[in-house]
């Protein structure tokens, strides 16, 4: 799996860009501000329908334009090469069109080019809320899991309502309508997570060694609520608590992946040096599991490569990204930062004021 091709139309300070990429490295070298970014923006933008900075369609949007283009051509594991694109509006409003078949939902994008996202910001995933674990988790299971999307999307739906009843509900026969069903997706939808996790922490373990060997790296899912316990019986039990709340205390929605160093949290313990390594375990971790069950190689997409890690450690990690054969994109502000682990097959783009330039 491999973009080849890659068109950006009015994205953030890009007017207008066409390149040929490498199915290696391709590097992104400019200034800040220059635009860098926004090329691994648009396409993540091409995967996923949506930016990794901003929820605003007004600020990816380049001024007074009325919408963006991100088109490009995805050579597959068959060797076919696959038009994809997406055209989002100020509205809201898109349309995805993959091969030739227009009026494809967002969520298709994904499953055409999986990526592996890994920021400066990325940091979120180890030392911040719950959320941003359970996005992880719940990538994998999507990919793996046929059911998972339109079961997770049920149990949200479902949720949502519970809470709405229980502001009003006099008592629990006024909401157990929901528990059932709400019951059985969440507990299939914990199976899913436990075995994704059990399978990706595996992988992950194996990086951390090579990346971290000073450390020992435990992994662990919470599913929610008790482990061991009935969910539908639990709703039941704590209907008074949640009423009390206003909301469903405990279920799928607060599941975590607990990541820890002989039981401390890795944010307590890790610089932040060893924090991004941590990050790329995972995210290296995804992509490898992703590889095996499907038989298609993510895409990487690093911003400021040098961000945080010394040569040494840039070393490691682009020695991975090049023994898995995966196609990565790179920013970095001066070629001097990527020298080390540029080679024949690599591509640099030399980006400024929004004009993306080859060689």
């Amino acid at each position: 799996m491999a973009l080849t091709r890659l068109v950006i139309h009015d994205f953030r300070n890009i007017e207008a860009c066409d390149i040929e990429l490498s199915s290696g490295f391709n590097f992104l070298i400019g200034p800040n501000g220059s635009g860098k970014t926004s090329v691994l923006e648009a396409i993540h933008f091409l995967g996923h329908g949506r930016s990794f900075r901003s929820a605003l369609n007004s600020r990816v949007i380049r001024h007074q334009q009325p919408s963006l283009t991100v088109h490009g051509r995805v050579k597959t594991q068959d060797g076919i090469l696959l038009p994809v694109g997406i055209q989002k509006r100020r509205d809201g409003s898109a349309d995805v069109k993959i091969g030739q078949e227009k009026g494809q939902k967002l969520v298709a994008l994904a499953k055409v080019l999986p990526l592996q996202l890994i920021t400066p910001e990325g940091f979120e995933l180890l030392t911040d809320g719950p959320k941003f674990r359970r996005a992880y988790i719940d990538w994998g299971v999507f990919h793996s899991q046929p059911g998972f999307f339109e079961a997770w999307t049920r149990v949200k739906r479902l949720t949502k309502q519970r809470n709405a009843a229980l502001k009003t509900a006099r008592n629990y026969r006024d909401i157990q309508v929901w528990d059932a069903e709400l019951a059985s997706l969440a507990e299939q939808i914990s199976v899913w997570r436990q075995a994704y996790v059990n399978a990706v922490a595996e992988r992950a373990t194996a990086l951390c060694q090579a990346f971290l060997p000073e450390f020992s790296i435990q992994f662990r899912f919470s599913q929610g609520w008790e482990r061991g316990a009935d969910y539908q019986a639990l709703l039941a039990t704590n209907f008074e608590r949640d009423q009390q709340m206003g909301y469903t205390v405990s279920g799928p929605h607060k599941a975590d992946l607990r990541i820890k160093v002989a039981g401390t949290p890795v944010d307590d313990v890790l610089s932040r040096g060893q924090l991004k390594l941590m990050v790329c375990a995972l995210r290296l971790a995804q992509g490898q599991l992703y590889s095996e069950e499907q038989g298609i190689a993510c895409i990487y997409l690093i911003d400021d490569f040098a961000s945080e890690l010394d040569s040494r450690r840039r070393a490691l990690l682009a020695s991975e990204l090049t023994r898995i054969g995966a196609q990565v994109f790179v920013s970095a502000i001066s070629a001097d930062q990527v020298a080390e682990i540029c080679d024949e097959n690599s591509k640099m783009f030399h980006v400024e004021h929004g004009k993306i330039n080859a060689g």
